[in-house]
């Protein structure tokens, strides 16, 4: 006798949450793009698809940023001096690209303009530098956000709004996990990046740790990175991470040398529930959210690229319309700099250390 299929069930109104990014209800400003690379066609694709007012791209390589306005904004237009964007009275918001080195006098030039500020991630290498801009920022008037575009992948979205909205109780654990292959960086920039993967690439999972576990603040943070057998490139592709808290743990793995098999896991631990999501990549998540009234799984729409880049600038938008502080604000991204400065600095030192009492990102 055949079995009946295992119908799915239905979602209780309390765990339908708002996850996807939010657009304003009528502001929409004119944006410059500060920086063509690579990652910028990320970011075009989420403001294309939303409707927002792109009307100046620029960067040093004129080509870069020609080749931007071809395919996603005709009508904007290129630079290759950022001073003279900003000198654009029309343009109330800048989308900053760059590498950090080459941002940060451009985030001051800017907020010195009078513009509201997305700043790529990660924000600063000096946590000094940094609290000076978000002072700059608040002294001028403007908002200054940090684009932690993961904030805004559906599974890691809709985990902040669980635990924001009480479901999970009392977080206790926060456990993230990514198993893939980040080799591809072979002969680009990014190879010269010593702490590649506990930097440039965790920053997106240290900033998770600290929106999902605030106002919690961490402890100490105990960290190590290694080199695998067959690895080419320069850059140590393991790292881990554990970080204390008075009345919770949180842990991050990265096997970034899995050419076969990759996998992203997450698991969330509270006093009345639990969130697990896993998946073969960090835009393919199947999350199943588990409370006293049973085991659920909402069927989440959307992927972190190009959501997450809809759902930062996004939000930095609707924070200006209201008058209100962005969720990616500057200030606060700061703990999360701190988190990943001082796992860095452990995975040199082969000891724990305290967040905040690294101010810069060791060499």
């Amino acid at each position: 006798m055949p079995h009946k299929p295992v119908m799915p069930r239905k979602i209780p109104r309390a765990l339908q949450l708002d996850y996807q990014p939010h657009d304003p209800a009528r502001y929409r400003p004119k944006i410059g793009v500060i920086g063509c690379g690579g990652i910028v066609k990320h970011h075009l694709t989420a403001y294309r698809a939303a409707k927002y007012q792109v009307a100046a791209l620029c960067d040093i390589d004129l080509r870069r940023a020609k080749s931007a306005q071809t395919e996603f904004f005709p009508a904007a237009d290129i630079y290759a001096d950022y001073q003279e964007v900003l000198r654009r009275k029309d343009i109330e918001v800048v989308d900053i690209t760059t590498h950090p080195l080459q941002r940060s006098p451009i985030i001051e030039a800017a907020i010195l303009a009078g513009k509201h500020v997305l700043s790529q991630k990660p924000f600063v290498l000096d946590l000094e530098l940094g609290q000076r801009l978000v002072d700059l920022a608040d002294s001028h008037g403007v908002l200054l956000a940090v684009n932690q575009n993961g904030r805004w992948a559906p599974h890691f979205s809709y985990m902040r709004q669980a635990v924001q909205a009480g479901l999970l109780g009392d977080l206790t654990g926060v456990h993230l996990s990514v198993h893939w292959d980040h080799s591809w960086v072979a002969g680009t920039p990014f190879e010269k990046v010593k702490h590649l993967i506990l930097y440039d690439y965790a920053i997106h999972w240290f900033d998770m740790v600290v929106c999902l576990l605030a106002p919690q603040r961490a402890k100490r943070v105990f960290a190590s990175t290694a080199r695998t057998p067959t690895q080419t490139i320069a850059p140590a592709l393991l790292g881990q991470a554990l970080i204390e808290f008075e009345h919770a743990q949180a842990t991050l793995a990265f096997d970034a040398h899995t050419p076969i098999g990759r996998q992203d896991r997450s698991m969330l631990a509270g006093a009345l529930g639990s969130i697990r999501s896993s998946g073969p990549g960090n835009s393919e998540q199947r999350l199943v959210i588990t409370t006293a009234d049973g085991e659920f799984e909402p069927r989440l729409k959307g992927k972190w690229f190009s959501d997450g880049f809809h759902g930062a600038m996004g939000d930095l938008l609707c924070a200006i319309e209201s008058g209100v502080s962005p969720t990616a604000n500057a200030a606060e991204n700061l703990r999360s700099l701190e988190l990943c400065f001082a796992a860095v600095a452990s995975a040199e030192q082969g000891r724990p250390i305290v967040p905040g009492s690294v101010r810069r990102l060791p060499e």
